[in-house]
């Protein structure tokens, strides 16, 4: 179900969902899977303060939806096909700036959560939070405030410690940055990639190279199997003599 098809939220606008005045805040859902949206969908239908005025199943129904029904906030899923979940809230916040965005996401990690701050959105919860949590982000982002989960909250809070303790240890900086890499990186690589790819060449474990990029080592994981697969290596071997040649890595003195 998606598009219009729905009703008031089941309250009068007193509760913590409400906006202004006690008018209902007013939510677009973005899900591409049917199950979990039509869930949302049902969970805001039993909060008092919460209107739901449609349910997009990918992030170009989520950017056409809110042109013409205008809501509020829309809750937002990330991995979606045709346009997914950073790129539609780029796109709402700068064509829509009255409309606000709260990622409801699987994904907690750096490379999910940091794109999508900077791409507009106000909150980012996780999909374990309840209807209670719900409805206070949605309320938070209403009023002007970040609607972050507690996890997400611990996550920033690492996040900026560890950049402060950088800037507070200049003469550790190189320790914890691999070289200068390339201006073209070579056979599609990313950034990220080739920054995983530059610690492997130095030696560090999985692991390792997770705490290094403050990511978890299953986002090590996937971005290992993206550039193998992109650079035809078989082994960790291979990929260091790859990363030599490309001048992503300089091998030791």
């Amino acid at each position: 179900m998606t598009d219009d098809a729905f009703g008031r939220g089941g309250g009068d606008g007193t509760a913590d969902g409400s906006g202004p005045a006690g008018r209902p805040t007013r939510v677009l859902v973005a899900d591409d899977q049917t199950v979990v949206r039509e869930g949302i969908v049902m969970l805001l239908g039993l909060l008092p303060g919460i209107e739901v005025v449609g349910a997009a199943a990918d992030g170009e129904e989520a950017v056409r939806l809110v042109a013409r029904h205008e809501p509020d906030v829309v809750l937002m899923d990330l991995r979606m096909p045709r346009c997914d979940g950073v790129e539609a809230t780029r796109r709402i916040r700068a064509e829509h700036p009255g409309t606000e965005v709260v990622i409801l996401t699987t994904y907690a990690d750096d490379e999910s959560l940091f794109p999508a701050l900077q791409a507009g959105a106000r909150g980012y919860l996780t999909k374990d939070a309840g209807g209670e949590e719900i409805a206070r982000a949605v309320a938070d982002v209403r009023s002007g405030a970040a609607g972050l989960s507690p996890q997400i909250q611990r996550r920033l809070l690492e996040r900026l410690s560890a950049s402060t303790a950088e800037e507070l240890a200049p003469e550790r900086a190189p320790e914890r940055r691999p070289h200068a890499l390339p201006a073209a990186l070579p056979d599609g690589l990313t950034t990220r990639e080739a920054e995983v790819l530059a610690l492997i060449a130095e030696g560090l474990s999985n692991s390792e190279i997770a705490g290094r990029l403050f990511v978890s080592p299953a986002t090590v994981k996937t971005h290992i199997n993206n550039l193998f697969a992109k650079t035809a290596v078989r082994d960790r071997a291979q990929a260091v003599t790859y990363a030599f040649r490309h001048g992503i890595a300089r091998p030791p003195a």
